[in-house]
């Protein structure tokens, strides 16, 4: 039984009282080539009934907000067009007329930050009630496109939308050298990790299966993940075959997020008094507990980019908040784009086990899941909320995270009534970053690296490392000789000679 109000939970502290997810598979009886805005819409249409009102709810809803979409992110082409205004396309298919639409910003925070952004209107009045949901078919885009179909996607909706904009995370500096692609930059991230633990090639990788074997499991039982799929050990995670290719050293394909997915969520939250004047059961109510968000700045620009302080102030101010410890945790769901993510938020940062009893996935986890976008942590956050409301009192931790480990959010969660606390905006201590030598030339020795990876083999690699004085170089090498040499034998801590050509650093590794 949920406990009654107390004076603590006023009557404008914000409940999540509806939550929904939906997928649509290719080749399920079913399927329908959904859209974007159509899965999105189906969601929110399920969240709204999620709620068990006496009444029709659509009428309260002032305030939507809508997860950015690969398309609208620059991420994913848009064959088909899309909407101009995708939040109001969503509201206009629900019969949603809201007074506020916001269109967020890249990252997959952004459905933390939308969520406890939407609570924190609520819980000044501004609002009473308000939605934020999400969705992607770019599973649904690629098929249409492999038959030669098509579809008009394209639509205009009347009406204002605050656009939040994109986070930056590619720069110019990065491109020139090569990380143009999220597994590319985890990559690097990954392996400077794997150089402050002293582990070689095989040992990171085993450990990366075993970390991500659970997850796997908890994908092929869940419902609502992108495809149907079976357990994997962590051998079947870990071994490089050809079903099982590397992408960017140290990742093959089964640690890598799934985007080829079609999915939705959505997320109702109302005011208490809302909630209770159109007779939400209280059953339904999970309330917020502890948020906080924190940033890192590039990686060129981190001294340990294998570590994630970001996440770790984040977290600690979450639980903080909530005046919990993570032994205090019944449910737990830590992004989990690549390994990396995990280890140094679950693992490195709270000292959990892979095995831990718990889970350390709500869903499943993006490589097995699905990486829907943006919009991943929606669907945690739905999940999230199934599992508290069957555990009245129990408390849940999710963290989400953007771009290259650029901005980390952390949410805590339970159906125990409690005062809105508002964001926690939190920055940790670091160590000064070392200096940077954007022209690198003469030796210097490699930090991190990762190497690039075709259909048909390696293509090329990224160093960064220190030149003698200390300076942080990046460079890049296409010589065959150099990446075959790296893809052999251990680059990490091995000595090259640098060039420049003003535009891009170039390196071959020394004898």
């Amino acid at each position: 039984m949920v406990q009654e109000l107390s004076s603590d939970a006023v009557d404008r502290t914000p409940v999540i009282v509806g939550v929904a997810q939906v997928v649509e598979r290719i080749g399920d009886p079913d399927y329908r080539a959904r859209s974007a805005a159509d899965l999105a819409a189906w969601a929110a249409e399920r969240a709204l009934a999620d709620a068990g009102a006496a009444r029709d709810l659509r009428p309260l809803i002032e305030s939507v907000s809508a997860i950015r979409t690969f398309a609208d992110s620059g991420a994913a082409p848009a064959p088909f067009g899309k909407p101009d205004k995708f939040p109001l396309a969503v509201a206009r298919r629900v019969g949603l007329t809201p007074r506020h639409a916001v269109l967020e910003a890249v990252g997959g925070q952004s459905p933390v930050t939308a969520l406890v952004g939407l609570a924190d209107r609520i819980a000044r009045g501004e609002v009473g009630a308000g939605m934020v949901f999400g969705a992607e078919a770019i599973s649904t885009t690629r098929h249409l496109v492999a038959l030669g179909e098509t579809r008009d996607w394209a639509e205009h909706d009347e009406g204002e939308v605050e656009d939040r904009g994109a986070m930056r995370v590619l720069t110019s500096e990065g491109i020139a050298h090569g990380i143009v692609t999220a597994p590319i930059a985890y990559a690097l991230l990954e392996n400077a990790r794997r150089a402050r633990l002293d582990l070689s090639r095989e040992a990171y990788r085993a450990a990366m299966g075993e970390l991500f074997a659970p997850f796997s499991a908890v994908a092929a039982a869940n419902p609502f993940s992108s495809a149907a799929s079976e357990p994997l050990s962590a051998e079947d995670i870990a071994a490089v075959t050809p079903r099982n290719r590397m992408i960017a050293d140290p990742f093959p394909l089964k640690v890598v997020a799934r985007d080829q997915v079609n999915m939705g969520a959505a997320l109702l939250v109302m005011s208490a008094a809302a909630a209770r004047e159109a007779g939400i059961p209280e059953s339904q109510w999970v309330f917020i507990h502890g948020a906080a968000q924190a940033e890192e700045p590039d990686i060129l620009d981190r001294a340990d980019p294998g570590a994630y302080p970001a996440a770790a102030a984040a977290l600690d101010a979450a639980l903080g908040a909530a005046g919990k410890g993570i032994a205090d945790m019944a449910v737990l769901d830590f992004y989990s784009c690549f390994p990396i993510a995990v280890f140094s938020t679950a693992i490195d940062h709270l000292g959990l086990a892979p095995g831990d009893p718990r889970g350390l996935t709500v869903t499943g986890g993006l490589p097995y899941f699905g990486g829907a976008g943006n919009g991943y942590s929606s669907h945690a956050i739905a999940g999230m909320v199934d599992r508290l409301r069957a555990q009245p009192g129990a408390f849940g931790l999710l963290g989400a995270n953007g771009g290259f480990q650029s901005k980390y959010a952390a949410l805590v969660l339970s159906t125990r009534p409690a005062p809105f606390p508002g964001w926690s905006v939190t920055q940790p201590a670091r160590a000064a970053p070392p200096p940077r030598a954007e022209r690198a030339e003469g030796v210097g020795t490699i930090e991190t690296y990762t190497i690039a990876y075709g259909r048909d083999g390696p293509t090329y690699a990224i160093a960064i490392g220190r030149l003698a004085d200390g300076r942080r170089f990046i460079a890049r090498s296409d010589d065959p000789a150099t990446v075959a040499e790296m893809e052999a034998h251990e680059p990490l801590g091995r000595q090259v000679t640098l060039s420049s050509d003003g535009e891009r650093n170039a390196f071959t590794l020394t004898a």
